[in-house]
C-alpha cells in the first residue's frame, strides 16, 4: 500500500518533553532562503525561548515555556508562521514534482505548423499503404521493418523514441512517449505496420490540439499585456505634459490620467482626485475614491476626475503583468493528474515484454511469445479511459460546458474544497436599486427615483446606472433638468425648474446643509445592515428619500452549493477583492464555511496554494481577470457565466457558458459517474486479457483468436463508455 504523503504545511510532533519539542514539516525543504527569517519570527514570540531550523532533516527544535504553552499551541503557532511562505514553497514543490514526473517533449514549444506537417506526412504514408495492392507480406523481422509503412513509422516516430529512451535511461521509468514507441514497435513486429502509422497519426492529432490551445493562451496573454493603451501623458519637470509611448515610462516618472483613461502603471497618487473602477483587478464592483497618497494599479480605469501618479512599477512589473506571469507559471509547472490509463500502461507494458521472454524461453515458440505482445492490457486500458472521457466531454459540450481534458474530469470527481469569487460568481456583478425609502408619506417612491435620475442621467458611475436602469424598468420619465455638476467622491447636483436637486453621500448632504430627518436615519441603518450601499436624494434643503443599492445574488446559487455539499464538497470558501462588510453579508447568505476579503489576484492564488498545501483538492469558480491566477493554480478552474472574460476562459479548465450555477453540481456528478465507468472498464480489460494471456501461454489460443479476444475487450469497454452519451445533464 502506497503511503499517503503528508500535506505540505502540516507539522507533526517527532519528539516532545516538557519545554522542548521537535516538529517535522515537509515545507522546510523548500524554505532554505527563509531559514533565518523563520527563526527570527518564532523567537520573537514571547513564550518561545529558542528555535533551531534544520532544512536537511525538515524539522524545527523549539524550546518554550511549558507553563504557558502546550504542545498543541506550539504546533498551531508554527503552522501559522510557516503558512506565509505557502506560495513560494508550493511553487517549488510543483517544480520538483514536474521534474520527477514529466520527462517528455515540451509540446508547448512545438508550433502548430510543424505538427500539421507531420500529420500530412503520416496521412500520406497511411493512404499509400492502404491502397498499395502490390505490397508483399513480410515474413522476417528485417522485412517487417523495411516495408514502406514501417520505414515511415520509424522515421516519423524518432522524437517518441528519443524521448522514451531518454526517460528509461535517465529515470528508469517509461513516459507517454515510451508507451507510444513501444506500441509502434509491437505493431511492426506483429506485422501490423499500418497500425503503427495510425498510432502516430492519433498521437500527432492530440499534440496538435494541445499546441493550438497553448498558442491561443499565449496570444490572449499578449493582448492583455498591452492593456489596450500605447501612449500615456507624462508630466515633465516644467509642469507640462507630453504624450509618450508606454514602453518609455519607468520607475519615478509622473503620469497624468484623465477621465475615461486606463491606468497603465502601478504607483501612488501625487495630486488630484478620481473615481477609479478597480473591478478588473480586485473584483470590487463599487469604484474606489483615489486621493493623494492612495495606491493605484495598472488595468484599472478612471471613471471620473484627473490624477497624477508617481510610477512605482511599469511594464512587466505591474499587477496585471504579474497576473499573466502567475498564469503562465501555473500552466507550465502544474503537476499533471495522470489518468489511470498511463499509470496502468506504464506498469503493464514491461510486464508484457517480460512475459513474452519467459514464454519463449519455456516453450521455444515464437508464436506464443508474440501472443504475449498481441494480447496486451495497454490498448484496452487506454481506450477504456479515452472513450469514457470523450463521451463525457461530448455530453458536456452539448449542454454548454467545455471541459478541456479527461484529467479535469478525474480531478472534479476527487475534489473536496470549493473556492468562489463574489462579484459575477455568487452575485450577478450588476448593482441594482433594491430599496427606496421616503422621508414621509407625502413623497412617493416614484418621485424619489425620478428626481434621482435627473441628477444621474449623464453619469457613468455604476450607482448612477443602477438608478437609470430602475427608471427604465418602471417606465418612469426623467424630468427636464439643467446642467449637471459632479463632485468627485460626493455626488451630483442639478436643477429641476427652480428646485435644486442633489444626489450622493451623507457627507455631500452635510456639506450643503441639507437636513436628514430621523425616519431616514433609521432607514439608513436598516439598509446598511442588509449590506446595501445608500444614496441620498435631496430637493433644496431637505432629503426626500434614500436609495439602497445592492449587487443581486445569482439565482439558484445556494441550491447549487447545497448540492455540491451532498456530493462530497466539505469546505466552501469565499475569496473576494470587495470590502469585508460586503463579503461577510454574502458569506452569511450563502452559508459558506469561511471568507477572505480585499484580496488582490495574487492573494487569491496564494490562498488556493495554501489550501492545496494542506492536502485539499480545490475547485475554483470565477469569472474575471482578477480570478485568472487562482483559476490557473487550482486543481480545477471553472469559469462561470456568459460575462466571463477571455483570459478567465483561456486559463480555466472547465467553462460553463450559461449563467445557471446548477450546472456546476451536475458536472461534478457526471465526473463521478465517468470515473465509476472507467473502473468498470478496467475490470473488463484486465479479466478478459488475463484469460487470453493464460490460454495463449499454454498454446490453447492461436495468435488470431488471441487478437480477437483482445479486441473484444476493447469493444466491450467502448460500448460501456458510450453510456455516458445518454447522461441527462438537465435531470442530473
Amino acid at each position: 500500500m502506497i503511503k499517503k504523503r503528508m500535506p505540505l504545511f502540516k507539522c507533526n510532533v517527532i519528539h516532545s518533553i516538557p519545554g522542548r519539542i521537535r516538529l517535522g514539516c515537509r515545507a522546510l525543504k523548500y524554505l532554505d532562503l527563509y531559514k533565518e527569517k523563520i527563526k527570527f519570527q518564532l523567537e520573537n514570540i514571547r513564550y518561545i525561548k529558542q528555535c533551531r531550523v534544520n532544512i536537511i532533516t525538515k524539522n524545527l527544535l523549539i524550546y518554550y515555556d511549558d507553563k504557558l504553552l502546550s504542545d498543541c499551541e506550539i504546533l498551531e503557532i508554527v503552522e501559522e508562521s510557516l503558512s506565509q511562505y505557502s506560495l513560494t514553497a508550493y511553487k517549488l514543490e510543483r517544480e520538483e514534482l514536474y521534474e520527477n514526473t514529466i520527462k517528455e517533449r515540451s509540446i508547448e514549444k512545438e508550433s502548430v505548423g510543424g505538427i500539421a506537417k507531420r500529420i500530412t506526412l503520416t496521412a500520406g504514408a497511411l493512404t499509400y499503404s492502404i491502397f498499395n495492392k502490390k505490397q508483399v507480406v513480410a515474413s522476417t523481422v528485417l522485412e517487417k521493418f523495411t516495408t514502406v509503412p514501417a520505414v515511415a513509422s520509424i522515421y516519423l516516430s524518432l522524437p517518441f523514441f528519443k524521448s522514451g529512451l531518454s526517460a528509461l535511461k535517465n529515470f528508469l521509468k517509461p513516459n507517454a512517449d515510451t508507451l507510444t514507441a513501444t506500441s509502434i514497435v509491437a505493431s511492426i513486429l506483429a506485422g501490423k505496420d499500418v497500425s503503427a502509422l495510425t498510432i502516430i497519426l492519433l498521437s500527432d492529432a492530440a499534440e496538435l490540439l494541445t499546441s493550438y490551445t497553448m498558442e491561443k493562451t499565449r496570444n490572449s496573454i499578449k493582448d492583455m499585456l498591452s492593456l489596450n493603451e500605447q501612449y500615456v501623458w507624462k508630466k515633465l519637470e516644467d509642469g507640462s505634459v507630453k504624450k509618450v509611448k508606454i514602453d518609455l515610462i519607468k520607475k519615478g516618472d509622473n503620469v497624468v490620467i484623465h477621465t475615461g483613461e486606463k491606468i497603465c502603471v502601478d504607483g501612488n497618487v501625487l495630486s488630484g482626485e478620481a473615481v477609479v473602477d478597480q473591478s478588473a483587478v480586485t473584483g470590487e464592483f463599487m469604484p474606489a475614491i483615489k486621493r493623494t497618497g492612495d495606491k493605484v494599479f495598472a488595468g484599472t480605469v478612471v471613471k471620473n476626475g484627473n490624477i497624477t501618479v508617481a510610477t512605482e512599477k511599469a511594464g512587466d512589473d505591474t499587477v496585471v503583468s504579474r497576473i499573466v506571469s502567475l498564469i503562465e507559471d501555473a500552466s507550465h509547472k502544474k503537476a499533471p493528474i495522470q489518468n489511470y490509463a498511463d499509470k496502468f500502461s506504464s506498469y503493464l507494458i514491461p510486464f508484457n515484454f517480460m512475459l513474452s521472454g519467459i514464454t519463449y524461453l519455456v516453450t521455444r515458440s515464437a508464436e506464443r511469445a508474440l501472443n504475449m505482445l498481441v494480447i496486451d492490457y495497454s490498448c484496452g486500458i487506454r481506450l477504456s479511459t479515452a472513450a469514457a472521457f470523450s463521451a463525457s466531454i461530448n455530453t458536456a459540450v452539448k449542454n454548454g460546458v467545455l471541459v478541456k481534458g479527461g484529467n479535469y474530469i478525474e480531478a472534479l470527481s476527487n475534489s473536496d474544497t470549493l473556492i468562489l469569487d463574489k462579484t459575477g460568481t455568487l452575485t450577478e456583478g450588476k448593482p441594482q436599486v433594491s430599496s427606496i425609502e421616503t422621508a414621509s408619506t407625502d413623497i412617493t417612491e416614484k418621485e424619489v427615483i425620478e428626481i434621482a435620475s435627473a441628477a444621474e442621467e449623464t453619469s457613468k458611475h455604476p450607482m448612477a446606472l443602477a438608478v437609470l436602469t430602475k427608471v427604465r424598468q418602471k417606465g418612469y420619465i426623467i424630468p427636464k433638468h439643467g446642467e449637471t455638476k459632479t463632485y468627485i467622491a460626493r455626488g451630483t447636483e442639478t436643477n429641476i425648474g427652480e428646485d435644486i436637486v442633489r444626489v450622493g453621500s451623507r457627507k455631500f448632504m452635510i456639506e450643503n446643509y441639507v437636513k436628514i430627518n430621523d425616519v431616514l436615519k433609521d432607514s439608513e441603518q436598516y439598509l446598511l445592515a442588509k449590506g446595501e450601499s445608500v444614496i441620498y436624494v435631496a430637493k433644496n434643503d431637505l432629503v426626500i428619500g434614500i436609495l439602497g443599492i445592492q449587487d443581486k445574488m445569482r439565482e439558484n446559487m445556494k441550491k447549487s452549493l447545497n448540492n455540491l455539499r451532498y456530493q462530497g464538497i466539505s469546505d466552501i470558501v469565499l475569496l473576494t477583492g470587495d470590502c469585508k462588510e460586503q463579503a461577510e453579508i454574502v458569506a452569511d447568505k450563502m452559508y459558506v464555511d469561511s471568507f477572505e476579503a480585499e484580496l488582490l489576484p495574487e492573494d487569491k492564488a496564494k490562498s488556493v496554494l495554501k489550501l492545496q498545501s494542506k492536502g485539499s483538492k480545490v475547485i475554483m469558480v470565477g469569472d474575471g481577470v482578477n480570478d485568472a491566477p487562482a483559476l490557473a493554480y487550482s486543481d480545477v478552474g471553472v469559469a462561470l457565466g456568459r460575462t466571463t472574460t477571455d483570459i478567465a476562459i483561456e486559463v480555466s479548465d472547465v467553462t460553463i457558458q450559461g449563467d445557471d450555477p446548477m450546472v456546476l453540481p451536475t458536472v461534478v456528478d457526471m465526473s463521478k459517474k465517468t470515473m465509476n465507468i472507467i473502473n468498470e472498464n478496467f475490470g473488463l480489460v484486465i479479466s478478459i486479457n488475463t484469460i487470453g494471456l493464460l490460454l495463449g501461454a499454454v498454446g490453447v489460443l492461436p495468435v488470431f483468436w488471441g487478437a480477437v479476444l483482445h479486441n473484444s475487450s476493447t469493444i466491450f469497454v467502448i460500448a460501456n463508455s458510450l453510456r455516458l452519451l445518454f447522461y441527462d445533464m438537465e435531470r442530473g
